[in-house]
C-alpha cells in the first residue's frame, strides 16, 4: 500500500507540471502533519505558504511590506466583470471531489455576481489541481495566464475538501486575504506571540487599510478566511484568542462564507443588491 501511495504522488506531480515560480516547497514537517491527521490547527496553514496557503507574487509581497505603492486591494487583481475560467487538471479528482469543488463554486456564485465557467479560449484562468502540498491558491488574479489552486486529495468532507476549505481558497483566487491580516485585528483578537512557532511570527502580520481593506465592513471572527485559535502554535495552546470567548469554537470554521464574508465579497466585486438582480 506505501508502495503504491508513494507511485500515485510521483504519478500527481508528472500529470502537473510545472507549480507557480513563486510556490515555496512544503516542509516534510507539514506534509507529515497532513497526511496523519493529527492537528490542531487549520489545514491552510500546514500548506508552506505565505500565511499558509498563499502563494503570492513579488509585487504583493512588496506592497505587503510597504515598498510597492500600488496596494493589494487594486483592481488589477480582480477577474473582470467577476467571470473566473476554471479547469479542473485532467487525473487528479473523482468524481465525488469534482462534485465538491462544484458545490464550493456554487455557493460563491449563489451568494454573489461571481461566474465560474469552463475554461475554452480565455488568456487569463485558473487550473486546479490536487498534489500532495496541501491546500493554496494563487491570489487574485494575476493576468499572466494559467495559475493553480491546490486541493490535496481527501475524501470529500475531509481536509482540502472539506466545504469552508473550498471556498476559503477561492476566495484568495478571487483576490482575499486572510480577515486577521486586517489593520482593525487588535480590537477583536489577542495575539498570543508566545506560543507561536519561532519563525512564524510574519503569519500574523496586520495591514494597513491602503494594502488589505474589508470594504467597509466590520472584522469577522468566524468569518472562513479567519485562522483558527491554534494556528502556528509550538505548544498547543491558542494563539489566537477572541476578546468575545464565545466565539473561539466558531473561529477557523470551516462550514462556508458568513453574511459578512457575503457582504465584502459583493462589495469588492461591485454587485448589484440581490434584489437588483
Amino acid at each position: 500500500m506505501k508502495l503504491l501511495l508513494v507511485g500515485l504522488a510521483v504519478i500527481q506531480f508528472i500529470l502537473a507540471g510545472p507549480l507557480p515560480k513563486e510556490y515555496v516547497e512544503n516542509t516534510p514537517e507539514n506534509l507529515e502533519l497532513i497526511r496523519s491527521g493529527n492537528y490542531k490547527q487549520d489545514i491552510e496553514t500546514l500548506g508552506g505558504q505565505f500565511e499558509g496557503d498563499m502563494v503570492l507574487e513579488e509585487r504583493q509581497r512588496r506592497a505587503l511590506l510597504g515598498l510597492e505603492k500600488t496596494g493589494l486591494i487594486n483592481t488589477d487583481y480582480r477577474w473582470p466583470d467577476g467571470i473566473v475560467p476554471y479547469v479542473l487538471a485532467d487525473g487528479y479528482f473523482t468524481q465525488g471531489q469534482k462534485d465538491q469543488i462544484e458545490r464550493g463554486l456554487k455557493a460563491i456564485e449563489d451568494a454573489s455576481c461571481i461566474r465560474f465557467v469552463p475554461h475554452t479560449n480565455e488568456e487569463n484562468y485558473v487550473e486546479i489541481i490536487g498534489e500532495p502540498t496541501g491546500c493554496w491558491s494563487q491570489v487574485g488574479n494575476l493576468r499572466r495566464g494559467k495559475q493553480q489552486l491546490n486541493l490535496q486529495l481527501f475524501e470529500p468532507g475531509v481536509g482540502c475538501f472539506r466545504s469552508g476549505t473550498v471556498v476559503h481558497e477561492f476566495l484568495h483566487t478571487l483576490g482575499f486575504y486572510h480577515m486577521q491580516s486586517a489593520t482593525e485585528r487588535d480590537d477583536y483578537v489577542l495575539i498570543a506571540w508566545q506560543h507561536i512557532i519561532p519563525g512564524m511570527e510574519h503569519n500574523f502580520n496586520k495591514y494597513g487599510a491602503d494594502v488589505i481593506t474589508n470594504f467597509g465592513v466590520e472584522y469577522d471572527v468566524v468569518s472562513v478566511m479567519h485562522y483558527n485559535a491554534y494556528a502556528f502554535t509550538r505548544n498547543g495552546f491558542a494563539t489566537i484568542i477572541p476578546y468575545d470567548i464565545s466565539l473561539i469554537d466558531g473561529m477557523g470554521q470551516h462550514i462556508g462564507m458568513t453574511d459578512l464574508d457575503i457582504k465584502r465579497l459583493n462589495a469588492m466585486y461591485e454587485c448589484a443588491p440581490r434584489d437588483e438582480k
